[in-house]
C-alpha cells in the first residue's frame, strides 16, 4: 500500500493533462500512487494519459457520463488505495517537495485529519498572477478543525485551498461520507469541513501547487451561483456545530462571500485572454 494517493478526476483537459500528470510523477522523492478516472471526456485526453500508462505508478480509469464533477470525484477516489489522499485537479500542477511535505506533516501529528499549504495562481500559459494565495487569516499552528471552518466562513472564501493543496487521511474522508457535492461550487471546501470536524488541522506554509484558471474550468461557468452556494454552506456548517460557530460568523462571512464573488468576477474579466489556452 503507498502512503499517499495522487488522484486525477480528468475532464477535457487536453491542454493541461500531461503537465498535471508529469508534476505528480516528477515527485521523487515519495511514496505514492496516481490514479486518473477520464470523465468519458469529448478530446484528446484519454488518448493523452495513455501517454503514461506504463508506468507502474499510474492506473487510468473511466467513468461513464453523467453525475457532474462530484461522480468523476468519488470514482478515481474509490479506487484509492494509500494512507493519505490528495485530488489534483486535471488542469492543475504540483510544485517539487509536495507530497513528501505533506506526508512528513500528517506523520508527525497523528491527530491531525488535514494539512493544507497555500498555492500560485496561474493563468492558461502557466504565467503566475498571484504568488501564495491561501491561509488568509488562519494561525500557523496545529488546531482543532472546527476552528478552522470557523476561520473560513468568516473570511467568505476557501482558505484551504483547492485540493491540490490540500491532503487528508483517507479514511477520515471516507468516514465523513467522501466528497460532499451538495455545494457544487463548494464540494472540496464542504468536504474538507466534514473532516475536519472529525480531527485537527496544520497548515504548512509553502506554496506546493499552482491552481490554473482558465475558461474551460467548471468553476467558472458556476460563477454567478458562487455567493449563494456559500450562503448555504455557511448555513449548513452552522447546523453541524452549533456550539462553535455562530451566527454573527454566519452574518460576516455572508458578507464577505458577497464581497469575494465579485473580486472573481472582475479577474476573471481582467484575466480573459490569460485565461484561453493557446492555440
Amino acid at each position: 500500500m503507498p502512503r499517499l494517493s495522487v488522484v486525477i478526476p480528468a475532464f477535457n483537459n487536453e491542454d493541461f493533462i500531461e503537465d498535471a500528470v508529469r508534476s505528480v510523477l516528477s515527485q521523487h522523492d515519495a511514496d505514492f500512487e496516481l490514479i486518473v478516472a477520464d470523465h468519458s471526456s469529448t478530446d484528446s485526453t484519454w488518448s493523452l494519459l495513455h501517454t503514461f500508462a506504463d508506468d507502474p505508478r499510474v492506473t487510468l480509469l473511466t467513468t461513464p457520463s453523467g453525475g457532474g464533477a462530484p461522480a468523476n470525484w468519488r470514482r478515481v477516489s474509490e479506487a484509492a488505495t494509500g494512507e493519505y489522499l490528495k485530488l489534483l485537479p486535471g488542469d492543475d500542477l504540483l510544485y517539487p517537495g509536495a507530497l513528501a511535505a505533506h506526508i512528513a506533516a500528517l506523520d508527525a501529528n497523528p491527530g491531525v485529519v488535514l494539512v493544507s499549504s497555500p498555492r500560485d495562481i496561474i493563468d492558461a500559459r502557466g504565467g503566475v498572477t498571484i504568488r501564495k494565495r491561501g491561509l488568509q487569516g488562519v494561525k500557523r499552528t496545529r488546531q482543532p478543525g472546527v476552528d478552522v471552518v470557523r476561520t473560513t466562513i468568516r473570511r467568505g472564501t476557501n482558505v484551504f485551498g483547492e485540493p491540490g493543496c490540500v491532503t487528508m487521511r483517507r479514511e477520515t474522508l471516507e468516514a465523513a461520507g467522501g466528497w460532499d457535492g451538495q455545494f457544487p461550487y463548494l464540494i472540496d471546501q464542504t468536504s474538507y469541513s466534514r473532516v475536519l470536524f472529525r480531527g485537527d488541522y496544520l497548515p504548512v506554509d509553502h506554496a506546493y501547487a499552482a491552481f490554473r484558471v482558465n475558461s474551460a474550468q467548471w468553476s467558472v461557468a458556476l460563477v454567478n451561483d458562487q455567493a449563494s452556494q456559500a450562503k448555504a454552506y455557511h448555513r449548513w456548517c452552522r447546523e453541524q456545530a452549533p456550539n462553535d460557530i455562530s451566527a454573527a460568523d454566519v452574518w460576516w462571512g455572508n458578507r464577505k462571500a458577497e464581497a469575494m464573488a465579485l473580486a472573481r468576477r472582475g479577474y476573471y474579466l481582467v484575466n480573459g485572454k490569460r485565461m484561453r489556452a493557446a492555440a
